[in-house]
C-alpha cells in the first residue's frame, strides 16, 4: 500500500485507478511493477507483479557544491540526480552568499532530499543520491573520504582540462576510476585557503574552459562530462 503522499499523487494527480500499473522503487536499486487492486480512504493498494534489482552506476560520483543563492541549489540537486551522482555535499564556503543556522540547514536538507526523490521519479533513477548535511570546506576536508579521482573546478592557471586529467588517470591505472569527487565553488570561486585545503587533500584543479560559468552551470557542465566519460560503456 502506498503512503498518503504517494497515494495522492497516484490517484489525484495521475488519475490512476484499479487495474492501472505503476512502477515503484526503494532508492537502493530495487524496482517493482505493481497493479492497483483497490482505492479507498485516499490510499492506493497494490499487488506486486515483477521485481528487478538494478546495479548502481559503475563510478560513484560525489558533488561537493558551495551553496548558491536563491533556489539554484534545488536546480543543482535536481540535475545532479538526473546525471547519476551518488552523493551531494552542500558546502558553506566563506564566499558563499548563503549562511545557514542549524535549524535552517536541516530544513534545506529535507527540501533537497525531496527534490532528489522527485527528480528520480522523472528520470527513472533507481539509486537515490545521499544529500549530506551542509558543511564548511574546512570540516569537509578534516573528515575527507578517499576518492580515486578527486577534482576541484578552478579558475587558476594550474588547472588542466578534464580530457587531460582523465587521460592521465587512465594511463597511470589502466582503467577508469571507481569513485570521483568534483568540488564546485561559489560565485567568485573558493578562497585561496579553501583551494589550498582541497589541493592538500589531493584534489586536482580542472578547468571548465575559457568562459567563467555560474555555479549551477559549472555543476551541470562538470557532472555531464564525468557522466559521459566515467559511466558509459568502454569504447
Amino acid at each position: 500500500m502506498l503512503d498518503d503522499a504517494e497515494s495522492h499523487h497516484c490517484i489525484d494527480v495521475l488519475r490512476l485507478g484499479v487495474g492501472s500499473r505503476v512502477v515503484i522503487f526503494d532508492g537502493h536499486g530495487s524496482e517493482t511493477t505493481a497493479e492497483i487492486t483497490a482505492v479507498g480512504n485516499g490510499r492506493a493498494h497494490l499487488k506486486d507483479l515483477m521485481s528487478v534489482k538494478m546495479e548502481p552506476l559503475r563510478c560513484a560520483i560525489t558533488l561537493a557544491q558551495a551553496i548558491p543563492k536563491g533556489k539554484n541549489m534545488e536546480l543543482i540537486v535536481q540535475k545532479a540526480t538526473e546525471l547519476g551522482v551518488a552523493k551531494i555535499v552542500p558546502l558553506l564556503s566563506d564566499r558563499a552568499v548563503v549562511h545557514l543556522g542549524d535549524d535552517e540547514a536541516r530544513k534545506k536538507r529535507e527540501k533537497w532530499q525531496q527534490v532528489v526523490i522527485e527528480a528520480a521519479k522523472q528520470c527513472g533513477q533507481n539509486w537515490l543520491p545521499e544529500v549530506a548535511e551542509p558543511i564548511t570546506p574546512k570540516k569537509f576536508f578534516a573528515e575527507f573520504d578517499r576518492y580515486e579521482l578527486p577534482l576541484i573546478a578552478s579558475l587558476q592557471h594550474d588547472a588542466r582540462s578534464f580530457k587531460v586529467t582523465l587521460a592521465d588517470f587512465r594511463e597511470q591505472h589502466g582503467r577508469r576510476p571507481g569513485s570521483a569527487l568534483i568540488l564546485i565553488g561559489p560565485e567568485g570561486d573558493f578562497t585561496p585557503a579553501e583551494t589550498s585545503l582541497a589541493k592538500g587533500a589531493g584534489c586536482i584543479p580542472v578547468s571548465l574552459g575559457p568562459i567563467v560559468l555560474r555555479a549551477e552551470t559549472a555543476a551541470i557542465y562538470s557532472l555531464s562530462v564525468l557522466a559521459y566519460e566515467l559511466q558509459g560503456q568502454e569504447a
